[in-house]
């Protein structure tokens, strides 16, 4: 027995639509559903809602090779600033309440994600032996140098270190680690400086949140060049 509905209609004989909604305009209905949602309906095409600003700013993490700015962020997603900040520190704050194995950290001026500190051993097993290029001491000394005195000179480095360090700088620029700042006004040397790479490396926001020196060093440091050693020139 046929109770009055047809293929293709809802119950008296009102039209149904491909979304199920008897009578109910169907971008209409998607517009409504993408508001429910929290989702924004108008950049979307043909009616069809788009991923949320929580789903948009995690696909923009997952394929960032750098740190990405608020300011870009927002305008690739045509949201306001301020909403993409918030949403970006919700973000990364729940990722820290769910324990994730990454975190999303706001570093050298933009964000990015990052596995989480407990979990580098697990990293650490993963990526096999020589797969990273690791620093020698002398770079990271050198490094370090540059980047407590920047931007500071080749023959104020070498005269710290007590060596010649123009081949160790060089290395150091050619990893994108410092980069030339400059030169001195007084005596026309190239000064260096730390990169953002840099900062993005080490996972700092700034140089700011370089550590405190001062505990690390003896009494009476002397930055003057041991005897025997000649200063690089500049």
């Amino acid at each position: 027995m046929q109770n009055g509905s047809g293929p293709g209609q809802g119950e008296g004989g009102a039209p149904l639509h491909a979304d199920g909604q008897d009578g109910q305009d169907a971008p209409a209905f998607a517009q409504e559903r993408a508001l429910g949602d929290g989702q924004d309906p108008a950049s979307a095409p043909d009616g069809v809602a788009g991923p949320g600003l929580r789903a948009s700013l995690e696909a923009i993490m997952l394929v960032a090779d750098e740190p990405v700015s608020e300011v870009v962020i927002a305008q690739v997603l045509e949201r306001p600033r301020a909403e993409v900040a918030g949403a970006l520190n919700d973000l990364a704050g729940s990722y820290t309440a769910e324990e994730r194995g990454f975190d999303l950290r706001e570093v050298a001026g933009g964000w990015r994600l990052y596995t989480r500190e407990e979990c580098a051993p697990v990293v650490e097993r993963f990526v096999s032996d020589g797969q990273e290029v690791r620093l020698t001491q002398a770079a990271l000394e050198t490094l370090a140098v540059v980047a407590y005195r920047q931007p500071v000179s080749r023959a104020r480095v070498s005269a710290v270190r007590g060596v010649n360090c123009d081949g160790v700088i060089r290395t150091l620029v050619l990893r994108g680690l410092v980069e030339e700042a400059g030169t001195d006004p007084e005596t026309g040397a190239i000064l260096f400086a730390t990169t953002g790479y840099f900062l993005e490396r080490l996972g700092l926001a700034s140089l700011d949140a370089l550590p405190e020196l001062a505990p690390f060093l003896p009494d009476n440091i002397d930055d003057e060049a041991e005897p025997g050693h000649e200063p690089a020139e500049s």
